[in-house]
């Protein structure tokens, strides 16, 4: 018999479809009654599936006393209540690894498109400015020292990328790690002594708006923040605050406090780099996480436990 799954948020075909194919799946994420689909089948649930950036809230969990499993499309899991999962005895899995090259990538453009101007260089070209001035000029990034908070995974890969590059590299986190660069205990002092500042920690409460007006006002005027993690762990509002009285340089920014939407001030600033959350959209990695997601539920329901647990239920 086929266990039967909740689906909380937009899935691509490439993962839904095989999840179908397999599981009784419920589509919580468009159902039209949303209180008559959990009164219906709530009892049901064994597993739910759901994406890095979903909210999964406590309430929606106690109408569901099977569950086993959450199944995270995504590195992020932010939105999940783990103390409460790990009270239940519920399984929570993402998607690690996959992902972290491109995150790298994306970190080591925005550098590339803020410090050295290309976003800007861009538009001045298209805009026929070239055939009436020569580019202002920028900085060169080599010997130009990098900051970055947290390093796991995708931090390590965007310390390479950079290193490759002649710049300097250091980071903060909670203990100091055996790696060939510069350790700095908090946040602020490592923000005054850098010229980029790259956020590349987990979000959630622990960290929401760390990142706030004193950590910007210590990274200055020659400084930029770029941010590849989560909207949440940096203070948009001073943010925008500090771009607007030139407290910091720039920000190369991938995630926002309220995704999709982007302030409009923060649209209109010519030293501001926006993408739209495309740290792991590539076809490659999300195939790969699709399947690692669906790994997980694979393994967990055919009992042998799952592959990627999250590190706090280990």
């Amino acid at each position: 018999m086929q266990p039967d799954l909740l689906v909380t948020a937009p899935l691509p075909p490439f993962l839904y479809d095989p999840l179908k194919a397999d599981y009784r799946c419920h589509d919580y994420y468009q159902s039209s009654h949303k209180p008559g689909l959990l009164a219906a089948e709530g009892a049901r649930i064994r597993g739910l599936v759901q994406g890095g950036g979903t909210v999964t809230p406590t309430l929606l969990l106690d109408a569901l006393p099977n569950l086993e499993i959450i199944s995270v499309f995504g590195v992020g899991y932010d939105g999940v209540p783990v103390a409460y999962c790990k009270g239940r005895g519920i399984k929570v899995t993402n998607t690690p690894d996959v992902l972290t090259d491109d995150v790298a990538d994306v970190a080591l453009g925005l550098i590339l498109m803020t410090g050295r101007g290309f976003a800007r260089l861009n538009r001045f070209a298209r805009a026929g400015e070239w055939e009436k001035r020569g580019p202002d000029l920028t900085t060169k990034l080599g010997g130009r020292k990098v900051g970055i908070l947290g390093l796991g995974r995708i931090g390590k890969a965007i310390a390479q990328r950079v290193s490759a590059m002649g710049m300097k590299v250091a980071y903060t986190g909670r203990k100091p790690q055996e790696v060939p660069y510069e350790y700095v205990r908090d946040l602020k002092s490592l923000a005054a002594g850098v010229d980029f500042l790259v956020v590349a920690c987990p979000g959630g409460e622990a960290t929401r708006n760390i990142v706030d007006a004193d950590v910007l006002a210590a990274l200055g005027n020659k400084g930029t923040l770029i941010n590849i993690a989560r909207g949440s762990i940096v203070d948009e509002p001073a943010l925008t605050r500090a771009l607007e009285a030139g407290t910091i340089e720039g920000a190369g920014l991938d995630v926002f406090a309220d995704e999709p939407h982007v302030p409009a001030k923060l649209l209109a600033m010519d030293n501001v780099v926006v993408l739209p959350h495309v740290g792991s959209a590539t076809r490659e990695t999300r195939q790969a996480m699709g399947d690692l997601c669906k790994a997980n539920l694979d393994a967990y329901f055919a009992g042998k436990g799952v592959i990627t647990l999250i590190p706090e239920l280990v």
